[in-house]
């Protein structure tokens, strides 16, 4: 386990290219990881906002939206 969280970053890579290996705690197997494209659920889950295509509209100034309340709480000042 400490081997792993040292080298994270390259176990991760390792994997993503196709080399599977497994996570011990003691000596004990805790984990398997997998590249997603070799894992057993290979098939790309739908996305879930599929659903509501041309169902849902958002507006130009969405990023911009509540903005002053936004800072008003920031600083402290809240409607009683």
């Amino acid at each position: 386990m400490h081997e792993a969280k040292t080298h994270f970053s390259r176990l991760v890579e390792e994997a993503a290219a196709g080399k599977a290996f497994v996570i011990c705690k003691a000596g004990k197997p805790m984990v398997r990881v997998t590249p997603l494209a070799q894992s057993r659920d290979s098939v790309p889950l739908p996305s879930r906002l599929v659903l509501l295509r041309g169902n849902v509209s958002v507006s130009e100034d969405f990023d911009r939206m509540g903005q002053e309340e936004i800072a008003d709480l920031f600083q402290g000042i809240a409607e009683g």
